[in-house]
């Protein structure tokens, strides 16, 4: 039996589980499931063949490293920044490892050690960083391939409530950590490439650039630019490329409204508000206002932020019950990064029978035998309940396919790495169109760009 140590039974971890123990009788698996709240654990791996469940304390140095030992291959679905100590383990004892994580400076500093290892560590195999990675590499490649040359790559994705799920006013549910949503953006400029000119955006107007994406069957949405789309141009080739741009998708008029919270600070995560456990929702928004004997905070926050009472936005704001001075904070020392995000989760937690929703979108901008073409390509995922969600699908999946296929040779591209190559994204693509995880791509118009608008 090949063993699988698995550390990490959180939402995005359904998918991954249920894929191998799955193929576990045919594939000669053990699978381990390691998890400091055992009982979540103990559900995913509940009447599923070879699996068994351990408390795994990432911080008891003794436990994770027997765990480790024990096992052939590691599949690490801790928060990002607790990878590294897993990692060290791997080294250590000469074992592959998975992650769906960004590669951090620290783990690309393991890239010689794991290569002279022999090692496999393969990162950002998830949904946003992964099939992103994977499914653009394909198409760059084709085009590379037949002899064309890159000159736009753009690229989007959102984690959203499903259509039949969507009702409220902001069209918006958290399908991942709340926390991570309400301090995107931050921490620097969002830097781009347009027309062979860099561009910046600062976090406070983030909001305000956006631009529109249409999906068949699916309507509109918005983009944000991330903070760094310049991160992969080496990796992916586009060097020469004029145009590179990343983005995050939400539905039209999202952006407008949370301009709201960044502009009167209430995203801020660097300080912290005095009293705050005995606040009401509604002193939390009043404490960001201008003091008046007189007016209402209603109409302070609309007359700040110069919205009309019968503007759609106020609306938006009014729904998420942000004036109600019976609702209180009850968080000790909280940021204001942190009393929104609980405010929000009292709107937006995903209910027992809301389905959640992943979409992705491609452009791709390419001169051929002297002319120009572009190719757009979109995907979407629809969750199918709350344990088996969009998010742990597009997440999930990847990451299985890619640890069985290293278990089996089949990813043999040693040290650090991305799955950018053929040998790593040819073969996952195509078992993830059998989950229904598929691109549909469509040829239109290169459009080009005007001049004026640099």
């Amino acid at each position: 039996m090949r063993k699988i140590l698995i550390i990490g039974a959180g939402k995005s971890s359904s998918f991954l589980i249920k894929y191998l123990t799955d193929k576990s009788i045919d594939q000669k698996l053990h699978i381990t499931i390691g998890d400091v709240n055992i009982k979540n654990a103990q559900l995913l791996a509940k009447n599923k063949p070879n699996t068994n469940v351990i408390h795994l304390d990432i911080f008891d140095a003794n436990s994770r490293r027997s765990a480790i030992k024990e096992s052939d291959i590691v599949v690490s679905m801790l928060p990002a920044s607790l990878h590294i100590e897993v990692a060290k383990d791997c080294l250590e004892f000469s074992k592959n490892m998975v992650t769906a994580s960004y590669v951090s400076e620290q783990m690309q500093a393991l890239h010689e050690d794991v290569k002279a290892k022999g090692l496999v560590f393969l990162n950002e195999i998830g949904v946003d960083p992964g099939i992103d990675h994977m499914s653009a590499m394909q198409v760059i490649d084709r085009i590379r391939d037949k002899g064309g040359e890159l000159i736009l790559f753009e690229s989007f994705t959102g984690g959203l409530v499903a259509p039949e799920s969507d009702n409220n006013l902001w069209n918006y549910k958290f399908t991942w950590n709340p926390r991570n949503v309400v301090v995107a953006g931050q921490g620097g400029a969002a830097k781009f490439l347009q027309e062979g000119t860099y561009k910046y955006i600062p976090y406070h107007r983030l909001f305000r650039r956006t631009e529109f994406l249409d999906i068949e069957g699916y309507g509109r949405f918005e983009a944000y630019a991330n903070r760094d789309s310049l991160k992969y141009q080496h990796a992916y080739g586009l060097d020469n490329a004029k145009t590179l741009y990343r983005g995050t998708m939400r539905r039209v008029g999202y952006s407008r409204a949370w301009n709201v919270f960044v502009q009167l600070g209430m995203t801020d995560d660097s300080y912290t508000i005095d009293d705050s456990e005995n606040m009401s929702y509604r002193d939390f928004v009043n404490a960001f206002l201008p003091y008046s004997p007189t007016d209402s905070v209603e109409l302070k926050f609309r007359h700040a932020l110069k919205i009309d009472q019968d503007d759609i936005i106020w609306d938006k704001f009014e729904e998420l019950d942000l004036f109600n001075a019976n609702k209180m904070v009850k968080l000790k020392k909280a940021t204001p990064a942190q009393i929104l995000t609980k405010i929000l989760m009292d709107s937006w937690t995903l209910s027992q029978d809301d389905k959640d929703m992943i979409v992705m979108y491609h452009k791709f901008g390419y001169t051929l035998n002297g002319k120009n073409h572009q190719i757009d390509a979109s995907m979407v995922v629809i969750g199918e309940n709350q344990t088996y969600t969009a998010m742990a699908k597009t997440v999930g999946l990847p990451v299985a396919i890619a640890t069985l296929n290293i278990l089996n040779g089949k990813i043999d591209s040693k040290g650090v790495q991305i799955p950018i190559t053929k040998e790593v994204y040819n073969p996952i693509l195509k078992e993830l169109e059998t989950f229904n995880i598929t691109f549909k791509e469509k040829d239109v118009p290169y459009l080009g760009y005007n001049p004026l608008n640099l």
